[in-house]
């Protein structure tokens, strides 16, 4: 009797071909839920036991994906079981418990292979994960010859690795070296790459898929996998050969530069690799499985798998959008300011299939910018030409110089220069020409929307809309909430980002918002430690060896060192003297007025940028040094969690200020948007990992050290009194 499946549909045909056709209801992907397994082990048991069947062909019913792995409650499920109990409470049985529960699809994908009958399965649009292990473990692979469609392993990116099978049968299709930067990267691959590393056997079109994959059964196509055949040898040959020492230790370097091991899964995915490529298959999964489980109980693994992925998910979806508030149908919107920030967002819009009317004080400086967003776009189409083609998008960017071509807009943004009265200005100018039901927002990094607001006259229909730079690569927006703003604007404001494929985070107003506050403070710290004395390159390293993408001075040249100096210049004029740092103020003071040093833009900040040479710390930094303190000994541990500390303390005052409200936002807001230590799952992560009481006693030996910078919010102070988290 066939099994009864709700996840699937299966049938027979007449050439006695089981097509198992994955179609989750109700749903736009398909994904793995434990009941999907159990259908799934049924249907291979079924297949397998009955001779009438000659073999199964496995597809998707979803029109633009096979399937996007496992689902977010099977994966948070397996690590609620792995960290149920702390380490020294960890019995056998519970170890062995969890290898079981964590291998179940590993066993599965086993049993399909081995069951005796042909499984092939015909991929098209995105298949990842799960799905893909469950792809290299059919004895055949063909795949749909189109851009859009990418197969990979990204489990890296969210703390875990490959865990069904992955590590194992990848580098025994593929090159060593190809399959470990593809699953140490996590990227995807189209499937001319795929073809070429012999991850699939074979590319056709979508409506070719099915029957090439049934012709491979009935032509007698192996129900034997290359690798449980007597005489397989490896693609790279043995992992002690010449071949092999010419992987590994080069594999092993590049992985610890890469990651300075803060990523406890890269170092477990080598090993599975490294030691299950010298065993047969099955014990190689063994070794995967318990690399796998131990994985799981890892901190890292708990806080990257919530905020990278269940946490960033759930804000996509909406969890902080007004949920009362219908959804918007935004066709056009206007840009008025065409400069760097202008073009990246125009670029990004139109893109998205939304007419963009660019608007600057002059047609030429409108046309300008049109000019800029079509190069930005012209980049994107060659490394993803699957977007839209560029001819239409080109349509879709209408240069202007006169404000009441904004009337056909429904959401305009001021994209002008950081400058309050001329924002002001620009803002109250462009009222004036709105559409009544239009809404109004203001790109800007650090201005109060409050303050701006008050340059006009329905203060409702008014947001922040904060993008970072560069806009086309950036994934994050903050949408900044005034005190009049409208539930209505924030749902545009929302609607709009993720049109457009950004994540939206909403955030109260005051100056800096969050993100801005919190990475601020990581430039702070930097240029303070240069004051002190200590060595740009030691500053540098020690920030990357922390977990973030470049250091303070790197990242001071990328913002550029003019806009900080008018950011403390503004922050002097509105709070006073004792808001600014005097020791920061004087070295960008210095590096701006006296050096005309303003950062990578005119190449020349803390770094000189030679064109086509690396950049290199300039050798006039040793003019801040004058203030230095006598250092001996550079504590390498401090000053990382003092480049870390610094934020976190920031992003936890922004909480405790009512400005950040879910715990979610400021951690994939501080990951996104500038790149927090992702290990750590970002800021709050970070402290709840550590423990309060912990992280709030190191921060106070920084306090005695430091200065108040380092000193502890209320909330914490509370947290650390009754072992309390921002994620319970």
């Amino acid at each position: 009797m066939a099994p009864t499946l709700t996840q699937f549909r299966y049938d027979i045909d007449q050439d006695q071909i089981a097509h198992l056709i994955w179609d989750m209801p109700e749903k736009s992907m398909n994904v793995f839920l434990e009941k999907t397994l159990d259908e799934l082990d049924q249907v291979v048991d079924y297949v397998a036991k009955t001779d009438a069947i000659k073999g199964c062909v496995i597809s998707s019913s979803k029109a633009d994906s096979f399937s996007g792995g496992a689902d977010i409650g099977l994966i948070n499920k397996l690590i609620d079981q792995a960290q149920s109990k702390s380490r020294n409470e960890i019995t056998s049985a519970d170890t062995k418990a969890l290898i079981s529960a964590s291998s179940y699809m590993s066993r599965i994908y086993r049993k399909l292979e081995t069951c005796g009958k042909v499984f092939a399965i015909a991929l098209h649009g995105t298949c990842v994960g799960g799905a893909f292990e469950l792809a290299l473990a059919c004895h055949y692979r063909v795949m749909v010859d189109d851009s859009k469609s990418k197969v990979g392993l990204p489990e890296i990116k969210i703390g875990i690795f490959p865990g069904a099978g992955g590590t194992q049968r990848m580098p025994r299709l593929a090159q060593t070296a190809d399959a470990l930067l593809m699953m140490l990267k996590g990227d995807l691959i189209n499937s001319e790459t795929a073809l070429k590393y012999r991850l699939v056997d074979a590319i056709a079109k979508k409506s070719e898929l099915i029957e090439r994959a049934k012709a491979f059964i009935l032509t007698g196509g192996s129900a034997v996998q290359v690798w449980d055949r007597e005489y397989y040898k490896l693609p790279s040959g043995p992992v002690y050969s010449k071949g092999g020492m010419m992987v590994w230790p080069m594999a092993s370097a590049i992985c610890r530069k890469e990651t300075y091991d803060n990523y406890p899964a890269a170092r477990a995915l080598l090993q599975a690799v490294y030691e299950g490529l010298q065993v047969p298959f099955d014990l190689g999964l063994k070794i995967e499985n318990r690399l796998f489980a131990n994985i799981l109980r890892t901190t890292e693994a708990k806080s990257m798998v919530r905020s990278l992925f269940v946490s960033t998910q759930a804000l996509n979806k909406g969890a902080r959008r007004p949920a009362s508030i219908q959804k918007s149908e935004l066709k056009t919107i206007g840009i008025v300011g065409t400069g760097f920030m202008g073009a990246g967002i125009a670029s990004v819009s139109a893109l998205a299939g939304l007419k963009v009317i660019m608007i600057d004080q002059t047609i030429d400086l409108a046309l300008k910018g049109r000019d800029q967003a079509l190069a930005t776009i012209a980049k994107r189409l060659k490394t993803k030409p699957e977007d839209v083609a560029q001819s239409e998008t080109a349509n879709n960017l209408i240069a202007a110089d006169s404000y009441s071509t904004l009337s056909e807009c429904e959401l305009v943004i001021e994209a002008v220069f950081e400058d309050p009265a001329l924002k002001a200005k620009t803002l109250s100018t462009i009222e004036i020409h709105l559409n009544p039901n239009a809404i109004l927002a203001s790109n800007t990094s650090t201005l109060p929307i409050s303050e701006l607001a008050e340059a006009l006259k329905n203060k409702n229909d008014f947001l922040g809309i904060h993008f970072f730079s560069p806009v086309d690569k950036m994934r994050l927006v903050e949408l900044i909430k005034g005190k009049e703003t409208s539930e209505r604007a924030l749902a545009v404001g929302f609607d709009y980002s993720r049109l457009i494929s950004k994540t939206p985070i909403i955030v109260n107003d005051a100056r800096g918002f969050f993100a801005n506050r919190c990475v601020l403070n990581y430039l702070l710290e930097g240029h303070l430690m240069l004051a002190e004395g200590y060595p740009p390159a030691f500053i540098e390293n020690v920030a990357r060896m922390a977990g973030m993408p470049v250091g303070p001075l790197a990242l001071s040249d990328e913002v550029a060192l003019d806009l900080i100096h008018r950011i403390i210049t503004a922050t002097r004029s509105a709070l006073g003297e004792n808001a600014i740092n005097p020791a920061q103020a004087e070295i960008i003071t210095s590096l701006v007025e006296k050096h005309q040093r303003f950062g990578r833009k005119n190449f020349r900040g803390f770094y000189d940028y030679a064109p086509g040479a690396p950049k290199r710390l300039w050798v006039g930094l040793k003019e801040f040094h004058k203030n230095s303190q006598n250092i001996y000994h550079l504590d390498i541990e401090e000053a990382k969690f003092r480049l870390l500390a610094t934020q976190a303390l920031e992003a936890a005052r922004t909480m405790d200020e009512n400005i950040v409200l879910d715990a979610r936002e400021a951690d994939v807001g501080a990951i996104l948007g500038f790149g927090f230590a992702p290990h750590t799952g970002g800021p709050l992560s970070m402290i709840d990992g550590m423990g309060v009481k912990i992280f709030n006693q190191k921060c106070e030996a920084l306090q005695k050290r430091y200065g108040k910078r380092f000193s502890i919010p209320k909330n914490l102070r509370a947290m650390a009194d009754i072992s309390g988290r921002f994620y319970n």
